[in-house]
C-alpha cells in the first residue's frame, strides 16, 4: 500500500474555539510527526516530506497554523502565547497522537515553546527546529534577524495588493539560497498571498525570549539550519543548542532558510535517524 496516497483531514477546536484545518498521511500505525509551518506559509510547504518515504514508516500530520491556509484568520487572535499553545494541545489530543515529535519551521519555534511552557514536555517525543525563532521582538532576535528581511516587514503588512506581492515575491526569494524553479516560486507565492497582512503584522507584534525555558528542557531536540539562511540567521541557531539540554545539530552549507526543501533528502534522512533515536 502507497501511504501517501491516504490523506485524511480534520478540523480541530484550537484556542478560543478557532478552526484549524489539519492533514494526515502516512503509516497510521507508525510514530506521529506533526509538522507545524513558519511566518506566512501552510502545510503545503512540507510536500517533500509528506510525499516522500517518510510517509511509509511515520503518520504524518501537517496542520494550517490560526491565520493560515484554510485555518481560521480572525483580525484579533495571535498575541496570547496559551492560545497557541492551545493549537498545538487541540491537534495532540483531537487526532490521538501518541507522543509526536513536533517539528517546527521559522516561527513554529516561538509556537512549540508556547506549548512547552503551558502544557510541559510530557505528551511528545522530541522536538526538530528547522530554522526556527526561540525568541523575537527583543533586541537580540532583532540582531539575529537578516537586514534585507527586516526592511521588508512594513512592506509585508501592506494592504496595497501590488506592493504586497512584491514583498512576498522577495520574502520568498530570500529564504531560499540556490535559486527556484519558476513552478516552486509560484507555488509558495499562492500560499503566501493568501494569508492576510493582518495576520503577519499580529504575528510579528509579539515580544518573547524564552530565555528561562530553554535550559530547563529535558527532551530531546534536533536544530537544523541552513548555514546561508537570509531570514533567521545562523548564530540564533547556535544560541538556541548552546541553550538547550539534549541537542543534536546540523548545518546546512548549501541550503538557506527552507533546508527541508532545498535538501529534502538529507532532511528527510536525519529526521527518519532523529525520530528511530527516541
Amino acid at each position: 500500500m502507497d501511504f501517501r496516497e491516504q490523506l485524511k483531514s480534520h478540523t480541530v477546536m484550537g484556542g478560543g474555539g478557532l478552526k484549524l484545518y489539519i492533514e494526515e498521511t502516512g503509516n497510521p500505525h507508525g510514530i506521529p510527526l506533526l509538522f507545524i509551518h513558519g511566518f506566512n506559509q501552510c502545510r503545503l510547504a512540507w510536500t517533500k516530506q509528506t510525499h516522500s518515504d517518510l510517509a511509509r514508516d511515520f503518520r504524518i500530520i501537517t496542520m494550517d497554523n490560526r491565520g493560515h491556509g484554510l485555518s481560521e484568520k480572525p483580525s484579533d487572535a495571535y498575541s496570547d502565547s496559551k492560545l497557541w499553545a492551545d493549537d498545538i494541545r487541540a491537534a495532540i489530543e483531537e487526532l490521538y497522537l501518541d507522543n509526536p515529535v513536533l517539528i517546527g519551521w521559522s516561527y513554529a519555534g516561538i509556537i512549540i515553546f508556547d506549548y512547552l511552557r503551558c502544557y510541559g514536555e510530557e505528551k511528545i517525543r522530541g522536538v526538530n527546529l528547522v530554522g526556527a525563532r526561540s525568541r523575537i521582538g527583543t533586541p537580540e532576535a532583532i540582531e539575529e534577524t537578516g537586514k534585507e528581511y527586516l526592511t521588508l516587514r512594513s512592506q509585508l503588512f501592506s494592504n496595497d495588493i501590488t506592493e504586497s506581492i512584491a514583498a512576498l515575491d522577495r520574502f520568498i526569494k530570500l529564504c531560499i539560497y540556490h535559486e527556484l524553479r519558476p513552478e516552486d516560486l509560484y507555488f509558495f507565492l499562492g500560499f503566501n498571498a493568501i494569508v492576510p497582512p493582518y495576520v503577519r503584522q499580529g504575528l510579528m507584534n509579539r515580544s518573547i525570549a524564552n530565555d528561562d525555558l530553554l535550559p530547563i528542557l529535558k527532551k530531546p531536540f534536533l536544530v537544523t539550519h541552513g548555514v546561508q539562511d537570509q531570514i533567521i540567521l545562523l548564530r540564533h541557531a547556535q544560541y538556541n543548542a548552546s541553550k538547550l539540554a539534549n541537542v543534536k545539530t546540523s548545518f546546512y552549507e548549501e541550503a538557506g532558510h527552507n533546508p527541508f526543501w532545498e535538501n529534502s533528502e538529507r532532511f528527510n534522512r536525519e529526521l527518519r535517524d532523529f525520530v528511530n533515536s527516541l
